[in-house]
């Protein structure tokens, strides 16, 4: 008996050495007026010392070095000199740390959590995967492009429906990755477990794609995912679908259209209006959430709307230049340049990149004429709390699909969820990494039992 006790006490003591190891990595986050910043700390040992850096994701730091760590007494302490920064937290037990955080004059509370490294994105899957992946290359033969993807599918070989993943606006890469979260591997994990093949792409120029996507606009886009409908058709794949988010809702019916090749299509988060008006409405809807005052919002949203007229209805970029410039120089001399544009850098600034080809055509380019003519199955969603493509363009991709004899069209507003569908209060976009949550499970659920529907009645 004696042995025995002397054994557990000799168990207990080792957990609780282990237990305060305060070398692995910890995150928190901060809460600055209503705005949550994460933070995450890499504690490790050098000889009898620690050596810690810190990340703050949310900016886009990593690695970030700190002067000293100590650890006594169930107290961590953790100098930053070159930031200004001191964090000092005593050890709760259960993996946990109650400190505050000093900087600048500011002191805030910070709860540190042992870590995963990647923990504070847990949906992001991990190999092994119980599908087949496979590295592919895609060539769009029209434009002398290479791109590079992964094809991942429930089985080597069989017969199931495959859908590619259409990225949204900017350059992406396949994971269409953006703070810290890779929404695509998420879906392509999720629906490949399902049944269901994905194909997602690095966009022309980005990650091991070839091309120029500084030159691109949405129609070259087009070009390069029929280009994966026509490989996915060359590989015997009976029923092709595509998903596209943002800006890829607008590729997804323009491909549909042009190929008889497309099974069905899903939008998520996208555009019915023109982009003129989705401009528009995103800036009203982001500024309030920001706190914007009434009258400069106001204010910006007439100019904003006078310059999106001018390229509307000029008919081409050079003829837009001219008009542009002298309407935003003659802003500039009496002062009222609106707060977008702050000043004449600015506004110099601001009408290169809406002239730029790209955004030319995004702010002319109706989807309703194109989505007239999709006959084929689709499902659009949207997030309640979307301040990017605000909920409003559901009715409308609903009425153009019904307009034009479509009669296999589902439409579906996510309650609480942005334009990430993330679950969220606030669907500010300055908020997307401050979000544990990668991609809805409801949204997940929602794709995923709507494809299989199909599958059946096919």
């Amino acid at each position: 008996m004696n042995k025995i006790l002397i054994v557990m006490a000799f168990l207990s003591f080792s957990v609780a050495l282990k237990a305060q190891d305060i070398t692995g990595h910890w995150g928190g986050k901060l809460n600055i007026q209503g705005i949550q910043l994460r933070v995450i700390f890499h504690i490790a040992r050098s000889g009898d010392a620690y050596v810690t850096t810190m990340d703050s994701p949310d900016q886009g730091a990593k690695g970030i070095p700190t002067g000293k760590t100590e650890y006594s007494n169930s107290v961590l302490t953790i100098v930053a000199p070159g930031m200004g920064m001191t964090y000092t937290g005593t050890w709760q037990g259960n993996d946990t740390i109650k400190g505050t955080f000093m900087q600048s004059g500011m002191t805030l509370p910070l709860e540190l959590i042992r870590t995963e490294e990647n923990s504070l994105r847990p949906q992001e899957p991990k190999p092994p995967y119980p599908y087949h992946t496979e590295e592919v290359t895609v060539e769009n033969v029209k434009a002398g492009v290479k791109l590079a993807g992964t094809l991942t599918l429930p089985e080597r070989e069989g017969d199931y429906p495959v859908v590619i993943l259409i990225t949204g606006s900017g350059p992406q890469n396949r994971d269409e990755e953006i703070e810290g979260h890779k929404p695509f591997l998420v879906i392509a994990d999720y629906l490949t477990r399902q049944g269901i093949g994905v194909l997602r792409l690095d966009d022309r120029g980005v990650g091991l794609s070839t091309g120029d996507f500084g030159k691109a606009t949405t129609m070259d886009f087009a070009d390069d995912i029929e280009a994966a409908v026509i490989f996915l058709k060359n590989r015997k794949v009976r029923q092709v679908g595509l998903i596209g988010h943002s800006e890829g809702g607008m590729i997804a019916p323009l491909v549909a259209t042009r190929t008889n090749d497309v099974d069905f299509i899903i939008l998520l988060a996208g555009p019915g209006l023109r982009g003129d008006q989705i401009l528009l409405g995103q800036q009203e809807a982001i500024s309030r959430a920001l706190g914007m005052a009434d009258s400069v919002l106001n204010y910006s949203k007439i100019v904003n709307k006078k310059c999106f007229d001018i390229v509307v209805q000029s008919g081409s970029e050079d003829k837009a230049e001219g008009v542009l410039k002298n309407y935003m120089d003659s802003l500039t001399r009496i002062g009222r340049l609106p707060a977008n544009m702050k000043n004449e850098q600015g506004a110099e600034l601001w009408r290169r990149q809406v002239l730029s080809p790209w955004m030319y055509f995004f702010v002319t380019y109706d989807p309703v004429p194109t989505l007239e003519r999709v006959k084929c199955p689709v499902l659009a969603l949207n997030g309640s709390n979307d301040l990017q493509v605000l909920p409003e363009n559901l009715e409308i991709i609903k009425k153009a699909l019904e307009a034009g004899g479509n009669r296999q069209v589902t439409v579906k507003e996510l309650p609480g969820l942005n334009h990430l569908f993330q679950t969220c209060k606030s669907g500010s976009p300055t908020l997307y990494g401050t979000i544990t949550e990668t991609f809805s499970p409801v949204a997940l659920k929602e794709i995923g039992e709507w494809i299989g529907k199909l599958k059946v009645k096919n």
